[in-house]
């Protein structure tokens, strides 16, 4: 067996079922001289991984008006001003602020919030998005965050998801994400009937986020469940802080996204 501690911290080494090659040798793993043993299942970041992030639209000021004007055309109840992107995005980076130093005094070392109520705390008028209809605020917030970025399917993403799911292995995330960001993965192609519901985890459900060990425990155990063992994952991400370095820890396969996906042959 290889020992993970004596593989260079960018990547780890990745045997697929069948030949892993790539056209780029920068993003080929780093082969020791006993070979890994087969994956058989991925476990995928979103951001920068499979999701591609560039900087949100030059009006988004102006969008923001706009959507604002769209779901509050008579005013909002509450009777207060309505704020601009600036000031509802500082309010959340407050609320945010305090929300995770509540859950850091009680012991959450990696803390998630739950964004809808981070956006309902800032902007109270929010709260009748949800009492109506819950998926009303959904939207709103799925607007709002594409006001602050766009998203775009990475590169050969979906190529090498296609194949692996070809060879049957599993297909799973690991992402500190909010709702909304399913919403970007259906807006940029990327089917989520691709990936495995028991094996992703998303950071607002459980409340806590990578790199807490206790992300990478989780999926161990509904993998082993599975029949399948820490050395048989593999996790691709593009951190070494949040993705690779806690999977290895975990005793699972990495592979440092750099750009480039490894092709199956």
């Amino acid at each position: 067996m290889f020992s993970a501690a004596a593989i260079p911290e960018r990547e780890m080494p990745v045997e697929f079922p069948t030949v892993v090659r790539s056209a780029h040798p920068v993003s080929m793993p780093f082969f020791p001289s006993t070979p890994p043993p087969p994956v058989r299942a991925v476990i995928l970041d979103v951001y920068h991984t499979l999701l591609h992030v560039a900087p949100g639209p030059s009006d988004a000021s102006q969008r923001w008006e706009a959507l604002w004007r769209d779901c509050f055309p008579s005013g909002d109840s509450t009777g207060m001003a309505r704020p601009s992107l600036k000031e509802f995005n500082a309010a959340c980076r407050r609320e945010t602020a305090l929300d995770h130093a509540c859950k850091k005094a009680a012991g959450v070392q990696f803390p998630e919030v739950e964004w809808r109520d981070i956006a309902k705390r800032a902007a109270p008028a929010l709260a009748a998005l949800d009492g109506m209809d819950q998926s009303g605020l959904d939207k709103f917030l799925l607007t709002h965050a594409a006001l602050e970025r766009s998203c775009s399917v990475m590169p050969g993403a979906q190529g090498f998801l296609r194949a692996a799911r070809k060879r049957g292995l599993l297909l799973g995330i690991a992402s500190n994400a909010q709702r909304y960001t399913l919403g970007e993965l259906r807006n940029a192609g990327v089917p989520l009937r691709m990936f495995d519901p028991g094996l992703c985890f998303w950071s607002w459900r459980e409340g806590f986020s990578k790199p807490d060990a206790g992300v990478f425990k989780l999926l161990s155990r509904r993998l082993a469940d599975r029949g399948i063992a820490p050395h048989q994952i593999l996790m691709i991400g593009d951190r070494a802080d949040n993705d690779v370095r806690p999977a290895r820890a975990a005793g699972w396969q990495t592979w440092l996204f750099t750009g480039e996906w490894p092709v199956l042959a």
